[in-house]
């Protein structure tokens, strides 16, 4: 396989970011990821803002970007804003060719494949993803019945998404005795982690016994084991052009894709995503690696019960061990392997169409920031649509002599 190098990254502020436009989120992170490559400066060429002034010494081009994709779910219905393709393509002096993915809360990582595929096959060399999500301006029960757009409106009509996790939540505690305790843990460790990322909605730490005497939303999952709805943006440029220049920039070493029914009554079990298994299998596989070997992980907890699923379908503990796990501190720091450094869905935020994409980025940054580690370090990112209908996996790495 072709190496593919994440050469640019930028992740907008995550939160109710009431003063921001969909189109000035989208700008934002579009030429801070392009700013972040070389150290260029460019800017939009219809607006001069903050972001920089175009150089025409500039040594990576604007016209190197040969496509674009898109990710963003509803637009359409939080913004009143389709054809995002051509919105974003307009930004670039070259119009490049480009392209709207949508795959629910998956949108962003099914964006980042897009364009990956697009490089191996080789009709691309540079392209530049970017996700967004603009969900706060909505009235909080038309975001809940948007959002319920990813679930099967024939057979899950009424059923909201706490709803269909709560589900989860159940059957996974009555065939290994999960606790309420265990997933208020890991919303506890996610906001401690989100300390340390200026870009998170939710820098604050949350006790856990805050997080069990909160609303319950739908039992057994309550408040705080809920992601927010939240505005926001990331962005990366890919490239299999000049890897030796970018040698130091880590790399897209694997990826899958799995598929699961859209709705939980037709699947063969309530306490795994079986989508899950099968993205990370390929993505192990094309890695060359294995579960122990990853250090990193974004995975994609909008629910406390998503990460913990995330935890054994990805292979960190065999299945049912994942609760344990967590009460003896084996995803964060000192522990076995770091499960959302970011502070995840849970208290980064999660605007959908931008969640996928903002796992790669946080993901690469993180890497190229642990640099005091020596050898190869793999990072592993997870994102999931609806309620486990598509799961996609990537895996990065890293090399420090």
């Amino acid at each position: 396989m072709k190496k593919i190098k994440v050469i640019g990254s930028y992740i907008t502020k995550f939160g109710e970011l009431w003063d921001r436009s969909l189109e000035s989120l989208f700008e934002e992170a579009v030429f801070g990821s392009l700013n972040s490559v070389d150290g260029e400066k460019f800017t939009n060429r219809k607006v001069t803002h903050q972001y920089g002034t175009t150089m025409s010494e500039a040594k990576f081009k604007l016209s190197d970007i040969d496509a674009v994709f898109v990710a963003n779910m509803a637009a359409g219905q939080f913004a009143n804003q389709l054809h995002l393709n051509a919105l974003v393509s307009q930004m670039l002096p070259n119009n490049p060719v480009s392209f709207r993915v949508e795959a629910a809360c998956a949108s962003g990582s099914m964006a980042i494949e897009m364009a990956e595929l697009g490089l191996l096959s080789g009709r691309y060399r540079t392209v530049l993803v970017v996700g967004a999500e603009k969900m706060t301006d909505a009235m909080v029960s038309d975001s809940t019945k948007i959002l319920a757009g990813a679930s099967e409106y024939q057979k899950e009509y009424g059923s909201t998404f706490p709803a269909l996790y709560a589900l989860l939540a159940q059957a996974h505690m009555q065939e290994y005795g999960t606790t309420t305790n265990q997933l208020a843990k890991i919303a506890s460790k996610n906001h401690i982690h989100a300390l340390n990322n200026p870009k998170a909605q939710f820098r604050k730490e949350i006790p856990i016994d805050v997080i069990n005497n909160s609303m319950v939303v739908a039992s057994p999952l309550r408040l705080f084991d809920c992601s927010p709805i939240s505005d926001g943006a990331a962005s990366v440029i890919l490239t299999t052009k000049n890897i030796k220049k970018y040698s130091n920039k880590p790399t897209i070493e694997g990826f899958g894709h799995g598929q699961d029914s859209l709705s939980l009554v037709d699947r063969k079990s309530l306490t795994e995503l079986s989508a899950t298994k099968i993205a990370a299998n390929q993505a192990y596989r094309q890695a060359k690696v294995k579960p122990k070997d990853i250090s990193f992980a974004e995975v994609h907890d909008c629910f406390t019960i998503a990460e913990l699923l995330a935890c054994e379908d990805l292979g960190f503990f065999r299945k049912g061990e994942a609760g344990k796990a967590i009460d003896n501190n084996m995803t964060t720091y000192g522990g076995k392997l770091v499960v959302n450094p970011s502070g995840g869905l849970k208290a980064c935020g999660h605007p959908v169409g931008a969640t996928g994409v903002k796992q790669i980025a946080f993901l690469s940054e993180y890497l190229e920031k642990n640099s005091k580690i020596k050898g190869k370090t793999f990072a592993l990112a997870h994102n999931v649509g609806g309620s486990g209908a598509t799961a996609i996996v990537h895996i990065l790495s890293k090399t420090n002599k």
